[in-house]
C-alpha cells in the first residue's frame, strides 16, 4: 500500500458524521488487540488551550528523560503532524502499515452503517502507534468535550480541563456548566483533575469530578467562595519578542522560567502542564524550566519578524480572539494590517469584535470547503469600523499584498483559522528540493519518494532526467501548476492525495527555458491561486535569475532538442546560488569561506574520552599547537570541542567544560580562520564567543532554548544539526521514510526558531548529524543527496570523520583515514559547503581536487 492510499482511506472517513460514545473506538482497538494497554496515558481537554498545554506537557516529560507520545487536532500541512513519538511525526510507512491492518474492519463496518469516524479511526492510530512504540507516557488533546470523545477510550493517569466557553452547543450544552459537566469526565481515577476553570462552572466540574486542583492568577476576591486558585500563576510579561516570563508558585514548590507561547493566558496552561507533570512522572524544576520554554507551538502567537512585526495565530473563535488581541497590545507598532480566513460556522462578527480595529484588512479564503467566503468576512470587518477592507482569494497572495504595504515599524496579523496560518507560514516553511537525477534510477527514485503512483512513475521516469524539484503545495495549487508545466512542454507529478485542505506532493520536470517561462507564467499577482509565492520560491531554488546559467546548465545540446543535462553529464547544482553547488552568503552578512567554496573545518577535541582523538590536545599547549598545524594547513575553521558526545559518553558540567574550552579559544582567536565552539550548552557557547570564537556548533539542534538567543545576541554563526540524541545513544533504531526528506523536514522548524531569534539564514549552517541516530545506509545516503539540504536556504556542514559509517565499506576504528577522505571529495563534489575533518591536509588536498575537477580555471591553489 502506497501513503497516499493510506491517507486517502482515511480522509474519506470524514464523510461519517461524529457520534458521541467510545464503543466505535475501542472496537477497533479490539480489532488491533488493545495495542495501549501498556501505556499511561494523560487526556487534555478544554475549549482553548489544550493544544498548548499537551505540548507543554509533553516537552517537559520528555525533558525528564521519558520517551513520549502526543496527539493533537488539527494538523496544519501534514496528517501527520497529529500523532508524534518524541517529537517525531508518525513515519508514512507506520500509517501504510496501519491501515493494512484496519481497513478491512473498518470496511466492513461501514457495511452495517457502524463505520468509525476519521477522528475515531486517527485515534486508534494513536494509540496503536504510542503501543508499538512502546512510550512511557501519551499526552492526548481530547477532541470534542470528554465524556464521549474517543480518547476518553483510555483510563488516564492524570487529566485536565483548560478552560470553558460557549461551544459545539450542539452536542455538549446549551450552558457553560453543561458544557463544563461533560468535559469533566476525562477525570482520572486515581488523581485529581487539573483545571483552569473557575465560577459555576468550575462548581459543575467538581460534581462530576469531586477531587480537583485548580490553578489560576490570585485575585483579590478569590472564587465564588473566596479561595484562591490551589497552584497560581502569574504572568511577569515578554522577556523578548518571542518569550514571555511566568512564575508558578503551589504549596511545597514555586518555578520561575520562560515560554514561547505569549499571553496571559499561556501562564495558565503552563501552570496546568507543571501540575499534570508532576503528577505523572519524576520531574525536576530544572526539568519543568526547561521544558516549559521548550515548548514551541507553531501557529499559536508566532512571531515570525520584526520589521515589520508578523504575527501568525490560529484563534478561530471570540475567546481565542481576545486572547490574542491582548497579547498584541504589549506590542508597540503604528498600523495593523490583518489577514483574515475564518470557517464558516464560526461568530465571524464577534470575533472581529474581540479584536484590535484594523487599518487594512485582507480577507481571504484557506483552500478548503468549509472557509468563509472572502466576500462575507469583508462585510464584517466594514461594519465593524474597519480601515481600507479589500479581499483576496488565496491566503498567501494576501499575506504579500498586506507584507508589501506594511511599514517597518506596522503589523501584519494572520489568523482566523490554523488553516489560514498553516498556508501563511508556508512561506516560510515550504522547501523546494533540487533533485540530483543521473540516470532513470534516480528519476523513478525521486517520483517514488512523493508518492507518485506506480503507473506514472513508470511512465514518467524518462522525462525527470532533466531539471527535478520536488515540492509541496495545497491541491487547487498543484493543480494549476501542472496545467501550466504541462502547456511548457515539461512534465509534473502529484502523489495520489489530492484534497483541498491538504499539501501535495509534487514532482516537477523541466529544462530551465521551460521552468524560466514556469516562474513567468505563475509570477502574475492578478492570478486567484496564491502562486507568485510559488514561482519566487522556484525562483530561487533553481537560481533563475543568473546569466551564465552556472546552476543549471547549457541549455543548448548536440542534437537541438532543448535539453539541457544528459543523463552522462549530471547537474549537481546546490539551490539558490550564484555558483555551481554552494550557497550564495547574503551580501549584507558576514563573509564567511565558505559562500563560493567548500570550506574545511579541523576539530579540535580537547577531551579526554572524544572517539578518535581523546587525550591528544587535552593540554593547552598541546591543542594551541594543533590549531596552529591546521591553520598551516589551510584550515578555514577550529571547532574547539570540550564535551564528547561518542556513543556512551558520560556529560561533563558546565564548569568542567568551561575550563576546557575557554583557555584554547583565548589563545588561538588570533589565528588566520573562524574558530567555532562545539557544544550543546548556551553557557559555554556565551563564554566562547566572548573569548573569540565567531560560530557556535551545536550537536543537540538547538535542545538548550537559550542557545539561539546567545548567537542572535552575538551576531554568531550558529551550526544546527539534526539530531536524536547528543550524547549518541548506541543501537538506537529511528523509522525514517526517507532519512533526506525527514531530515530536512526536522530541521526546517529548527532553522525557524534560530531566524526569529534574530538570525540571518546566512549565519545559520545545517548538519545532517551523520552518526546520530542514523544506520550506515542512512548516513551513505545523506552524503550522495547532500546538496538537497540546499533546499532549506542554508549552507551544509558534513560531518563524518573517522565515523563508524565506514565499517560499511570494510574499515575498522583506527583505519578510516582514508575512507574519510574519499567522502569528503564527494561532499565537496555534491556541494557540501563545509566539511568537518580531523586530518586537514589530507582532506584539504581532497577537497581542493574535487573543486578543481568541477572548474579547474576557477579553483587553482599555488603550493
Amino acid at each position: 500500500m502506497e501513503y497516499h492510499e493510506a491517507a486517502d482511506f482515511l480522509f474519506d472517513l470524514r464523510r461519517f458524521r461524529p457520534k458521541p460514545g467510545t464503543e466505535s473506538t475501542a472496537r477497533l482497538l479490539a480489532h488491533l488487540e488493545d495495542p495501549h494497554e501498556d501505556v499511561d496515558f494523560v487526556q487534555i481537554a478544554g475549549s482553548n488551550g489544550k493544544g498548548s498545554t499537551a505540548r507543554m506537557l509533553e516537552r517537559t516529560l520528555r525533558e525528564a528523560g521519558y520517551s513520549v507520545g502526543l496527539y493533537t487536532s488539527p494538523h496544519l500541512d501534514d496528517l501527520r503532524e497529529r500523532i508524534r513519538v518524541d517529537g517525531r511525526k508518525i513515519p508514512r510507512g507506520a500509517v501504510c502499515e496501519y491501515v493494512a491492518a484496519a481497513r478491512e474492519y473498518v470496511t466492513e463496518r461501514g457495511a452495517d452503517g457502524e463505520s468509525p469516524t476519521f477522528f475515531e479511526t486517527m485515534t486508534g492510530m494513536a494509540l496503536w502507534q504510542f503501543g508499538r512504540e512502546d512510550v512511557d507516557v501519551a499526552v492526548l488533546e481530547v477532541g470534542i468535550g470528554g465524556k464521549y470523545d474517543a480518547t476518553s477510550v483510555v483510563d488516564p493517569v492524570a487529566s485536565a480541563v483548560t478552560s470553558v466557553t460557549l461551544e459545539h452547543t450542539g452536542i455538549l450544552g446549551d450552558t457553560v456548566e453543561e458544557i463544563a459537566c461533560d468535559k469533566a469526565h476525562v477525570a482520572p481515577a486515581d488523581a485529581p483533575l487539573v483545571t483552569g476553570v473557575t465560577g459555576s462552572a468550575l462548581e459543575a466540574i467538581r460534581d462530576v469530578a469531586g477531587d480537583v486542583v485548580t490553578v489560576g492568577t490570585r485575585t483579590d476576591e478569590g472564587d465564588a467562595d473566596g479561595s484562591q486558585p490551589a497552584v497560581r500563576v502569574a504572568y511577569d510579561g515578554r522577556t523578548n519578542h518571542t518569550e514571555a516570563a511566568v512564575s508558578i508558585d503551589a504549596d511545597g514548590w514555586d518555578l520561575e522560567t520562560r515560554i514561547p507561547l505569549l499571553g496571559e493566558h499561556q501562564a495558565e496552561n503552563a501552570g496546568i502542564a507543571a501540575v499534570l507533570a508532576r503528577q505523572v512522572g519524576d520531574v525536576s524544576d530544572a526539568d519543568l524550566e526547561r521544558g516549559l520554554r521548550s515548548a514551541h507551538w507553531p501557529g499559536r502567537f508566532e512571531v515570525l519578524d520584526t520589521e515589520p512585526l508578523v504575527v501568525l495565530d490560529g484563534a478561530h473563535n471570540p475567546g481565542a480572539c481576545e486572547g490574542l488581541a491582548e497579547t498584541l497590545e504589549t506590542y508597540d507598532y503604528d498600523r495593523l494590517h490583518l489577514v483574515i480566513g475564518a470557517m464558516h460556522d464560526k461568530d465571524h462578527r464577534e470575533m472581529a469584535a474581540m479584536l484590535p480595529t484594523p487599518d487594512t484588512v485582507l480577507a481571504t479564503e484557506p483552500g478548503l470547503e468549509r472557509a468563509e467566503d472572502r466576500d462575507v468576512l469583508a462585510e464584517v470587518f466594514t461594519d465593524a469600523g474597519a480601515g481600507t477592507v479589500r479581499t483576496e482569494a488565496a491566503v498567501q497572495d494576501a499575506l504579500a499584498t498586506a507584507l508589501a504595504d506594511a511599514g517597518s515599524d506596522d503589523c501584519v496579523l494572520v489568523t482566523g483559522s490554523l488553516y489560514a496560518v498553516a498556508e501563511a507560514r508556508s512561506r516560510w516553511t515550504r522547501t523546494d528540493v533540487p533533485k540530483h537525477i543521473r540516470d532513470l534510477s534516480d528519476a523513478r527514485d525521486a517520483l517514488e519518494e512523493a508518492n507518485v503512483a506506480a503507473d506514472d512513475v513508470e511512465r514518467l521516469d524518462g522525462d525527470a532526467v532533466h531539471r527535478v524539484v520536488r515540492t509541496t503545495l495545497r491541491d487547487p495549487q498543484a493543480t494549476v501548476v501542472k496545467e501550466e508545466l504541462l502547456r511548457l512542454g515539461g512534465e509534473c507529478a502529484l502523489s495520489g492525495l489530492e484534497r483541498d485542505e491538504e499539501t501535495v506532493d509534487v514532482v516537477l520536470m523541466g529544462t530551465r527555458a521551460q521552468f524560466d517561462a514556469l516562474v513567468e507564467a505563475l509570477d502574475d499577482r492578478s492570478r486567484p491561486d496564491g502562486l507568485a509565492d510559488v514561482a519566487r520560491a522556484l525562483r530561487d531554488t533553481l537560481a533563475l535569475d543568473t546569466d551564465d546559467g552556472g546552476t543549471i546548465g547549457d541549455e543548448s545540446s548536440a542534437d537541438g532538442d532543448g535539453t539541457d543535462v544528459s543523463p552522462d553529464a549530471p547537474d549537481r547544482s546546490a539551490g539558490p546560488s550564484a555558483a555551481p553547488g554552494w550557497t550564495a552568503a547574503d551580501s549584507s552578512g558576514p563573509d564567511y569561506p565558505w559562500t563560493d567554496r567548500t570550506a574545511v573545518m579541523g576539530i579540535l577535541n580537547v577531551t579526554p574520552d572524544s572517539f578518535h582523538d581523546g587525550g591528544e590536545y587535552d593540554a593547552l599547549e598541546d591543542a594551541v599547537a594543533r590549531a596552529e598545524a591546521m591553520v598551516e594547513a589551510d584550515a578555514d575553521v577550529i571547532d574547539v570541542g570540550g564535551e564528547s558526545t561518542r556513543p556512551g559518553a558520560d556529560p561533563v558540567s558546565v564548569e568542567e567544560e568551561l575550563d576546557r574550552v575557554v583557555p584554547v579559544i583565548e589563545r588561538i582567536a588570533d589565528l588566520d580562520a573562524l574558530i567555532s565552539v562545539d557544544t550543546r550548552r548556551a553557557a559555554v557557547a556565551d563564554a566562547a564567543l566572548e573569548a573569540g570564537a565567531d560560530i557556535i556548533n551545536d550537536v543537540s539542534g538547538l535542545e538548550d532554548p537559550e542557545m539561539r538567543f546567545v548567537a542572535a545576541e552575538h551576531d554568531a554563526g550558529l551550526v544546527v544539526m539534526h539530531s536524536i540524541d547528543a550524547p549518541v545513544v548506541p543501537d538506537r533504531d529511528i523509522e525514517y521514510d526517507d532519512v533526506v526528506a525527514d531530515v530536512i523536514d526536522q530541521l526546517s522548524e529548527r532553522i525557524l526558531l534560530a531566524q526569529k531569534a534574530g538570525l540571518d539564514r546566512s549565519q545559520i549552517i545545517v548538519d545532517p548529524g551523520i552518526g546520530f541516530g542514523k544506520s550506515a545506509s542512512e548516513n551513505f545516503e545523506l552524503l550522495d543527496r547532500i546538496d538537497e539540504l540546499h533546499a532549506l536556504g542554508c549552507p551544509v556542514l558534513f560531518g563524518h570523520s573517522h565515523k563508524s559509517m565506514f565499517a560499511q565499506v570494510g574499515r575498522d576504528g583506527g583505519e578510516r583515514l582514508e575512507a574519510t577522505v574519499a567522502a569528503s571529495a564527494l561532499a565537496a563534489d555534491r556541494g557540501a559547503d563545509l566539511v568537518r575533518v580531523h586530518d586537514v591536509p589530507e582532506n584539504v588536498a581532497a577537497v581542493r581536487t574535487a573543486l578543481a575537477a568541477r572548474d579547474p580555471d576557477r579553483f587553482a591553489w599555488e603550493s
